[in-house]
């Protein structure tokens, strides 16, 4: 069990907290930029990096404005997420738990310092991955903080779950099979493993790792 692991992307993959994010950034971005964000607009951003999202956002702004309107948002998103939560894919914790007797599991994601720890502490979830990693607290990009993951826990076997083709590029970067979420946000053609649902990784993985 200890030489194999399940990688989860978050956004897309675990849940959709697009809606509350929405609401949250909107409340910051309306008194700094005059812009509201839509649940759509969210969809397009997740999975880009902070540093990458904002430039979208407030292109004409300094990188220090972008830095501090960020941190702004990244504050209002997760008070409202520890909150009030996202919404989870069908069956997720059923399939968690069901994967978690067989397979360590962990998340790494694009997200900011505060972000799946919110998502984590919402459902109460600490002890059901065995570590994290995420752009915000190491500045690299996903596919060298699934590598280094990876190696830090001597995992013999990875697999990553993700829903963008930015996810497949990560996977492929570090060495690892990618699982499409194809029930998330993203479109990936030509997807090696795919599945339509959470409830069919378990299968999805024994093929993976036979």
């Amino acid at each position: 069990m200890d030489s194999k692991g399940i990688v989860f992307d978050l956004d897309g993959t675990l849940w959709d907290s697009s809606a509350r994010v929405a609401v949250a950034w909107s409340s910051v971005l309306e008194q700094r930029a005059h812009r509201r964000i839509t649940v759509e607009d969210m969809r397009n951003l997740m999975g880009k990096t902070m540093t990458d999202i904002f430039r979208i956002l407030l292109p004409s702004e300094s990188e220090q404005t972008r830095a501090r309107v960020a941190g702004e948002c990244c504050r209002e998103e997760q008070d409202s997420l520890r909150k009030h939560g996202g919404t989870l894919y069908p069956l997720v914790p059923e399939t968690l738990e069901k994967l978690g007797r067989e397979y360590r599991l962990f998340i790494v994601s694009n997200c900011q310092t505060g972000y799946i720890e919110s998502f984590l502490d919402y459902y109460r979830w600490k002890g059901r991955f065995a570590d994290t990693e995420c752009f915000g607290r190491t500045g690299k990009c996903k596919g060298e903080n699934i590598k280094a993951l990876v190696q830090r826990n001597r995992l013999e076997r990875a697999v990553y779950v993700g829903d963008t083709i930015l996810d497949r590029e990560a996977a492929a970067q570090a060495g690892v099979p990618f699982i499409h979420a194809a029930y998330g946000y993203g479109k990936v053609d030509g997807a090696s493993y795919s599945v339509r649902a959470f409830s069919e990784l378990p299968q999805i993985i024994s093929e993976v790792f036979s």
